[in-house]
């Protein structure tokens, strides 16, 4: 997996994750489109750091494109993890509540 320099001057290592869910595809026909972007060549995949954090790792099948990293919010975590068809953790739990109707 990959290593990322974040932000906030921390680094992640992916292969360190508590947890690491993929983003849901659906088929249009011709091509998977991903869920998170909504294009098929560019994908993000969420982890749960090793200390709890949440994260997007994106990359891109375009040439010349730099996979890259950043933290989100716990409601950004669980709207992603609703979006992609995942089931939450129990610590999202009031998180989803927050954008789930």
């Amino acid at each position: 997996m990959s290593k990322y320099k974040m932000q906030d001057g921390t680094v992640v290592n992916t292969d360190k994750a508590q947890q690491s869910w993929n983003e849901d595809t659906q088929w249009n026909g011709n091509n998977h489109i991903s869920v998170a972007t909504g294009s098929q060549w560019e994908h993000q995949r969420l982890h749960r750091s090793a200390k709890g954090r949440y994260y997007v790792e994106s990359w891109s099948q375009w040439q010349g494109s730099t996979p890259s990293a950043e933290y989100v919010s716990d409601i950004d975590a669980a709207a992603w993890l609703l979006a992609n068809d995942h089931e939450l953790p129990a610590d999202l739990e009031k998180a989803a509540a927050q954008v789930e109707e």
